[in-house]
């Protein structure tokens, strides 16, 4: 496995000069670049070198539990003592309280580092969230400081046979038991659902309370440990853990809830509202996975071109292949892919935080899960394409990224799903709020796209008013996403401009924007 080396530079330069960080009230750009620094020592040293042997070995189902590979509770102890997992919870809960970007930067990294290990821990950072927004204060104080410290982690619970996608499908039963309720069903592709890693796992489970006929208004949260209060372990067992392509040391579990005591959050028939709080800053998360997909695929394709000797340039001596053109043209759009999409989803997490331009942010959300995970798999693929043969063997790496970053484009909602969303719902939400934000951050970010923002704001008006959505949401959607990596490569090339040492991203501009253009005037 070729080693792993974090992007912290490209990650730093992204929060700071083209999202624009230093604009939050609670923005310590020194603090920051240590924090970042300090974790990407520790993706390296300590948790990438798991990443191949965790994937080979897998996790195992032994006697109704999950084993995870070997070493990865030992670094998952070590993680929880230096308290990353409460980077960005409340201090008064006993976390770092440093807010989204820094999470964003280590999320980042710690997916480039090892995806699986990444998968399972990510999800105590959404719950927080959740609770801080829906739970009591009785529910805070019992689980917040549990999830900060480490010594619990998370799941999310809605997926079942039969209701993938279409949450309204749902079957899974709670019902009242004196101050508790009472959960029966069957959950399935649930991320951690089991580990060996720590003592108890907070599972937050969708069901239903309503009847049937009563749709996602039917649905309720529920806060379901795997021990209850009283030491007991609760009526929940994994089933069988799926067999992947990718993520072999992240344990995709099947989970029955048999009369599992659970804890209403937030009110009853509101579920939805709440799991979509976690779902939204998963998806967010996703999109950074995809990004730390194109950025892995950049370095293993720019390391392996730089020492593959091959063919002869101009002066008949033999060359590395990273001077041949067309390889030189692939190691660029991997890495052009990443800075790009990382761009975006710093952009988005900063307007979030601000909390100024909530209709941009959620028209961004979906775009940005569908345009970065496209973007992981893209770069992943030319990864390959640059290694040759070798690319295709376990030996380099670059077949297990392309593997992992599959699954990305697939949850927290398909990629043609979020076509469709925004196709649709993102175009009429609040009047047609989020396209105006979008237009004008097209506009904002690069002149030159005055034009294609007319263009897209005229094609976004026949389709809301069309009756057609549906079937133009793909086309949509890649005209959107197109003109939004634009719009990031404008801000990136300004910000190139004013910085030294900046001739990679000048290089990287000219050529994305000029490529783009191109591709306009063919169209």
């Amino acid at each position: 496995m070729t080693t792993f080396h974090a992007p912290t530079d490209d990650i730093l330069f992204s929060l700071r000069h083209v999202a624009r960080a230093d604009r939050l009230p609670d923005w310590d750009d020194e603090l920051a670049s240590e924090i970042t620094g300090h974790f990407a020592a520790f993706a390296e040293g300590r948790i990438a070198p798991l990443d191949a042997p965790g994937d080979e070995q897998g996790c195992r189902l032994e006697n109704g539990r999950v084993r995870m590979p070997d070493g990865f509770a030992e670094v998952y102890a070590e993680l929880s003592e230096g308290g990353w997992q409460g980077i960005a919870a409340p201090e008064e809960f006993g976390g770092m309280g440093l807010g989204g970007p820094v999470l964003a930067a280590v999320s980042e990294i710690f997916t480039g580092a090892n995806h699986s290990l990444q998968m399972v821990t990510s999800l105590a950072h959404g719950a927080i969230s959740l609770l801080m927004r829906f739970g009591s204060e009785a529910q805070k104080e019992a689980y917040i400081p549990k999830l900060a410290s480490g010594e619990w982690l998370s799941t999310m619970c809605l997926t079942e046979p039969g209701a993938g996608s279409d949450l309204s499908a749902i079957r899974t039963k709670a019902t009242r038991d004196g101050e508790s309720w009472r959960i029966e069903g069957e959950k399935i592709f649930i991320s951690g659902g089991d580990q060996d890693m720590t003592d108890n796992i907070l599972h937050l489970v969708l069901a239903r309370t309503g009847a049937p006929e009563d749709g996602i208004r039917g649905l309720s949260l529920f806060a379901c440990p795997a021990i209850r209060k009283d030491g007991v372990r609760n009526a929940v067992t994994v089933t069988r853990i799926e067999e992947k392509l990718g993520l072999h040391a992240s344990p995709t579990c099947q989970l029955a809830f048999d009369g599992a005591q659970g804890e209403l959050v937030g009110a009853e028939g509101a579920g939805l509202k709440a799991m979509f709080a976690m779902m939204n800053h998963a998806r967010l998360d996703v999109g950074l996975q995809g990004v730390a997909h194109a950025a892995r695929a950049a370095d293993l394709a720019k390391h392996y071109a730089a020492e593959r000797r091959q063919g002869r340039g101009g002066d008949g001596l033999i060359i590395s292949i990273d001077q041949h053109p067309d390889v030189a043209r692939m190691i660029d759009e991997c890495d052009a892919l990443a800075l790009g999409g990382r761009a975006l989803c710093h952009i988005t997490l900063v307007a979030q935080e601000l909390g100024t331009e909530p209709d941009f942010v959620e028209f961004m959300t979906p775009v940005c899960k569908y345009f970065c995970t496209e973007a992981g798999s893209r770069a992943a693929d030319l990864a390959i394409q640059v290694m040759g043969g070798y690319g295709y063997l376990r030996e380099y790496g670059a077949e297990q990224n392309w593997r992992d970053n599959r699954i990305c484009a697939i949850y927290e909602g398909t990629n043609g799903i979020h076509a469709r969303t925004t196709a649709t719902r993102s175009l009429t939400l609040n009047d047609g709020a989020g396209a105006r934000a979008f237009a004008a951050f097209l506009r904002d970010s690069d002149p030159a796209l005055e034009e294609g923002a007319g263009q897209w704001e005229a094609e976004a008006q026949r389709i809301s008013g069309g009756g057609h959505a549906a079937r133009d949401a793909h086309r949509f959607m890649e005209l959107t996403c197109d003109l939004a990596y634009r719009a990031a490569w404008g801000r990136l090339k300004s910000a190139a401009e004013q910085a030294p040492d900046s001739s990679r991203l000048q290089r990287l501009a000219a050529s994305v924007l000029g490529e783009l253009g191109d591709l306009r005037a063919a169209g």
